[in-house]
Formats: structure tokens, C-alpha cells, sequence
């Protein structure tokens, strides 16, 4: 039966590692998402998510619950039968390696009839277990530079047990089983209150409580996110000096418990606030998903080096050194529109015909020049320096606005207002450099009107070139015209006049 029993475990264990190849490139959850991190490592995912730490923080994630079934049998003095057992268990990992499980085993085993003291069927045994069991597990394949998340968790354990045993034996002579209380053993380790080396008849339950280290081994297959099934084999050392599992101490070796299971596994909790137990998820994978396609690194703006700054590259311009603003091609060499081998940044005539060809040094052709054609060109190098020196369109144009009048109280006597006006006037005609302004006196019915006309007139000019700083080859004087002998009027223009006229009659002076 033994030798049976080795032969499932050995068919099971390899189903699962052929089972182990799939694979779940999953990731386990959204890295951003805040509502899977406990309250207590917030701060560091703040800080992950505005790259001020490089570290997210470990989720919230779901426990487990297992149920298991499947033979058991006691490693002892006597030959065993396969018997039963069962568990009971809840995990939650530590991180994605570690994790903790706490459970209940039950168990019945019972050993073959055979020969001790002489008497046939003396060993025949019973034995029943109760044992809350408390492991540290370990996954083995959890992490992975290779792939993402696994479909099979391989895992080793190690823990703790408090183990309830109570033990029947068969007594040959009668046929009947006896509640067995441990042949020697102390009261005060058998856990057992009552005769001790006696043997109850009237079979009362008797418990014997015990210490057990546990080691085992298992394989996990990941169903879907929420259900997984599993294969596991656990051996259970009694730590206390007690042989009696099997109902007899031969030697000085403790009795063995072992118990292979196979079972369901459902995680438990929210999924909206809690990701998959962490040993189902590669602690990798944020780190090479985001190398594969980045969306939380900071990216450094590429900078592309362009020396010549003619808009191509240096690692593609085949011309690294053109002149600032020369136009170029997608490759960075300089346009040669005719293609006579001078750039047209040097090009001096950058269509010259083929017929031309060859050019000078400064990419003119050797085709004679038409007579029309010189003389057009003549015409249009002089409208070009016309325009240059500012002689075409400005010699005679004046732009000045309209000019105020300048008003007198009878004599020729300039008033504040007056001069305030003039000063105004000055400004426009510094504004206007082509233009002149004539100085125009109204006073023609007499030599006396005609002398005060010359002196209101000679007053504004002395005032705008001695006060005002206008030149006086810009002001024409104009006196004696038909009109209001106490006004003076000021007019832009191109013409030319007299800068200065003499008194018509001196001898008239007021």
C-alpha cells in the first residue's frame, strides 16, 4: 500500500509540473490604483506616483482559504495502514515570498496485525489526531527575470503543531481494543491523569497532548484569479520524547505523522480593494513592464545636437558647417538650385542657364548680356539707390499735419499762449525733416500794415530758430498778404522761398 501510495504522489507531482510552463503575464493589479494600498504605506505610494521614491508600495491583498483531503498514515514501530486525514487552513502572504498559515489537521491512522512479546496481533493500533498547526511557507518560483506572473506555486513549509492523540491498541487475548496510556511513560509528559503502565479496560478517552515540528513540500495550480488546487506532502515530528503513536517504543526514535493532501484553495476579500495573495504575483513585473513600455519614468527631454542650426542633425547632415541661413536640403548640404557647383548662398545668379555654363567663382555664367537688358538693369541699379539715399518718394512729399495760427494783440509781441503754440509747432516740424514751413503775415492796405506785417512774421521765425532750434534755411518768409493783420499762419510745404527779408519801411518800426 505504501509503495502505492509513493507511486500517485510521484504521477500528481508531475501533472502539476507540466502544468507549470503556462504562465500569466497579468500583472496582479494597476500600480496607480490607491484603493488596493493600506492606509499606512499611503505615503509612500504618493511619493512613488510623483517620483519622489522609486519603490511603489506593497498592496493590500487577499488571504486564502484551503481545504484539503487525502491519505495519512504513522512512520513508527509497526507496519501502517493507509489511513485519512483532513485540514483545514487560512494563508496570508508576509510579502511575495513569505507567507503564514494557520489550520487544523485531523487525522486516523492503524497499524497491520503483526507479531510482538510472542502474541499475534499485540501491535495491532489505532491512533486519532486533532492539531492546530500554525507554518511559515516559502514559494519557490514566486519572482522571475523571464516571464510574469506563474500558474503553479511551488512552496516548502515549516512550522508548528499542538497535537491531540489518542491511541487504542488490540488485545490478543480478547480481541477487544483498549485505550492505551504509554507503558512507563510519566504523567507529567504523556499528558495522560490516571495508573500509570495499566491498561484501561472500559476504554475511556484518553487525549494526550504533544509538541510536533512539521516540514513539508507542495505544488499549487492556479484555476483562475479567485480558485486554485492544490498537492502537498507534510511530515510531523513528535518533539516531546513521545514514541507511543503506534502504541510501542522500540528504540530511541520519535514517531513521525505523515499526511499527503490534495485540495481547494479560494482567496477571500474584495477584489476592488485587495489583489491576488502575493505569492501568485511576480514582484518584477512593474519594473520590466515599465522598461518594455514606460509610463511612470521621467523621460529626459532628447536633445538632438544640430551645430551649423540649419534644422538637420548632426548625426544625418552631410554638411555639418553650412553658414548660418543658408538653405539646405533634407541632408543638410547647401541648395544649388542650377546646379552650377555654387552654393546659392554664394550664388550671385542662382538660376543661370545650362547653356552658360561654366560659371565664375561667384556663379555667373559667361553668356553675353543683352543690350535691353543693360540698360533695364541701369534703370533698375539707380531706382535701387534712389530708394536707398530715401530720393524717391520723400523728396517732394511733405506729410506735415495742418498748422495753427499764431495770434497777435496789435503789436508784434509774442503772448505765453503764442510761444506755447509755437513750441507744439517745433515738435512737428523736427517730426517732418523734408519739409518747410512759410511763415505767412496778412497787412496790405498800407506801408505802416505792410511794416507790421513783417515784424509779426519776423518775430515767429526768430522765435522757432532762437527759442525752438529750427533751422532758419526751413522757414520761408511771407509777409504782407491779404488778410487779418493780427494773424500769422503756418504752412508745410516743399517750395523754396527766402529765409530773410529785408524791412519794407524801417522808418515805420513800432
Amino acid at each position: 500500500m505504501t509503495s502505492k501510495k509513493y507511486t500517485l504522489l510521484a504521477i500528481l507531482f508531475t501533472l502539476f509540473q507540466v502544468a507549470s510552463f503556462a504562465q500569466n503575464t497579468d500583472w496582479g493589479w494597476d500600480w496607480k490604483d490607491s484603493s488596493k494600498i493600506p492606509a499606512k504605506r499611503l505615503p509612500q505610494h504618493n511619493e512613488f506616483l510623483n517620483n519622489n521614491y522609486p519603490y511603489p508600495a506593497q498592496p493590500r491583498d487577499q488571504w486564502e482559504l484551503g481545504i484539503a483531503a487525502g491519505p495519512s498514515f504513522i512512520i513508527g514501530d509497526i507496519g501502517p495502514k493507509i489511513g485519512f486525514g483532513g485540514s483545514i487552513t487560512a494563508r496570508k502572504a508576509i510579502n511575495h515570498t513569505f507567507s503564514l498559515r494557520a489550520g487544523y489537521i485531523g487525522s486516523v491512522n492503524s497499524g497491520k496485525p503483526s507479531t510482538w512479546g510472542g502474541i499475534i496481533g499485540q501491535n495491532e493500533y489505532k491512533n486519532w489526531r486533532h492539531s492546530g498547526a500554525l507554518d511559515v511557507i516559502v514559494s519557490l518560483n514566486t519572482k522571475s527575470y523571464y516571464r510574469g506572473n506563474h500558474k503553479t506555486n511551488w512552496y516548502l513549509t515549516a512550522g508548528y503543531e499542538f497535537i491531540a492523540t489518542r491511541v487504542t491498541y488490540k488485545d490478543p487475548l480478547t480481541g477487544n481494543f483498549r485505550t492505551f496510556y504509554g507503558f512507563g511513560f510519566p504523567n507529567s509528559q504523556s499528558g495522560i491523569i490516571g495508573t500509570v503502565g495499566g491498561n484501561k479496560i472500559n476504554g475511556r478517552n484518553a487525549w494526550t497532548m504533544l509538541h510536533g515540528a512539521s516540514v513539508g513540500a507542495g505544488v499549487a495550480y492556479k484555476l483562475s484569479n479567485k480558485t486554485n488546487i492544490k498537492l502537498e506532502q507534510r511530515f510531523t515530528k513528535i518533539l516531546t520524547g513521545y514514541d507511543y503513536l503506534d502504541a510501542v517504543k522500540s528504540g530511541n526514535s520519535n514517531d513521525m505523522y505523515s499526511f499527503t493532501s490534495v485540495g481547494v484553495n479560494i482567496n477571500m476579500g474584495k477584489t476592488s480593494k485587495r489583489v491576488q495573495p502575493l505569492w501568485w504575483i511576480n514582484p518584477n513585473n512593474f519594473a520590466y513592464n515599465e522598461l518594455n513600455a514606460p509610463k511612470h519614468m521621467k523621460m529626459p527631454k532628447v536633445k538632438l545636437d544640430d551645430a551649423d542650426a540649419d534644422g538637420v542633425t548632426d548625426q544625418f547632415d552631410l554638411e555639418p558647417n553650412t553658414p548660418k541661413g543658408a538653405k539646405v536640403d533634407a541632408r543638410g548640404r547647401a541648395l544649388d538650385t542650377d546646379g552650377d557647383g555654387v552654393p546659392d548662398y554664394k550664388d550671385k545668379e542662382p538660376l543661370t542657364a545650362q547653356k552658360c555654363f561654366p560659371v565664375n567663382n561667384d556663379g555667373v555664367g559667361t553668356c553675353p548680356e543683352p543690350p535691353c537688358c543693360k540698360e533695364l538693369r541701369d534703370v533698375l541699379n539707380k531706382l535701387k539707390e534712389d530708394l536707398d539715399n530715401g530720393s524717391i518718394g520723400t523728396k517732394n512729399t511733405c506729410t506735415i499735419e495742418e498748422l495753427p495760427s499764431i495770434q497777435f494783440k496789435g503789436n508784434a509781441k509774442l503772448t505765453k499762449d503764442a510761444q506755447a503754440v509755437l513750441a507744439t509747432v517745433a515738435q512737428k516740424i523736427n517730426a517732418n525733416p523734408n519739409c518747410k514751413v512759410k511763415v505767412i503775415g496778412y497787412g496790405a492796405t498800407s506801408k505802416s500794415a505792410q511794416q507790421a506785417s513783417w515784424e509779426k512774421v519776423n518775430a515767429v521765425i526768430k522765435y522757432l530758430v532762437e527759442k525752438q532750434g529750427i533751422a532758419e534755411s526751413r522757414l520761408i518768409f511771407t509777409y504782407g498778404q491779404d488778410g487779418d493783420a493780427n494773424s500769422v499762419d503756418l504752412q508745410g510745404t516743399t517750395e523754396e522761398g527766402p529765409n530773410s527779408v529785408p524791412a519794407p519801411h524801417p522808418n515805420l518800426r513800432k
